[in-house]
C-alpha cells in the first residue's frame, strides 16, 4: 500500500495559541504539531460533511435512557426496524435497576441519520443523546431483496 503525499503548509498564529497546541501536543501524546493539526482539520472536515446533506457517513447514536419509561424501549426498537437500511448494529448496557447505555451504529446519507438520532434523543425517558458522525463508512452490507 502507498504512502499518501505529503504536502508542506506555513502557517501563522498569535504565540498564546502556539503555546496551547504544544501543551496539547504534549499531553494528548502527538508526535509531532503537524499531526494534532492534522487530526484537528479532520475533525473540522467530518463536521463540516455532517451538516452537508447527502454525504454517506457512518456514526453512532449513543443514548443514555431510563428504561422502566412506558413503552420507550419499544418505541427506540421500532425506530430501529423503520430504519433498518442506517441501523447496522447496537450494544445495550444495563447502568444501573433503570439506566441502560445504548450505542447504536448507523451509516446512510448525513441528513437522514441527523433525521434518525433526533427521533430518538427526543424521546420521553431519554436523558443524554449524542449523534457522532464521520466520513468513512463500512464495507457495503448486502441489502434485503426489495
Amino acid at each position: 500500500m502507498s504512502k499518501e503525499k505529503i504536502s508542506r503548509i506555513s502557517i501563522s498564529m498569535p504565540e498564546s495559541l502556539l503555546e496551547g497546541l504544544d501543551q496539547m501536543v504534549n499531553e494528548r501524546g502527538f508526535e509531532s504539531r503537524s499531526q494534532a493539526i492534522g487530526d484537528m482539520i479532520n475533525n473540522q472536515i467530518n463536521e463540516h460533511r455532517a451538516k452537508q446533506g447527502s454525504e454517506v457517513m457512518t456514526g453512532t447514536v449513543n443514548l443514555v435512557y431510563n428504561h422502566s419509561t412506558p413503552g420507550l424501549t419499544k418505541r427506540l426498537h421500532d425506530l430501529q426496524y423503520q430504519y433498518l437500511d442506517e441501523v447496522i448494529s447496537n450494544l445495550n448496557v444495563n447502568l444501573t435497576n433503570t439506566s441502560t447505555l445504548s450505542v447504536i451504529l448507523i451509516q446512510g446519507p448525513a441528513d437522514k441519520l441527523n433525521m434518525i438520532a433526533d427521533q430518538m434523543i427526543t424521546l420521553r425517558g431519554v436523558v443524554y443523546g449524542r449523534l457522532l458522525l464521520n466520513s468513512y463508512i463500512i464495507p457495503p452490507i448486502h441489502p434485503f431483496p426489495g
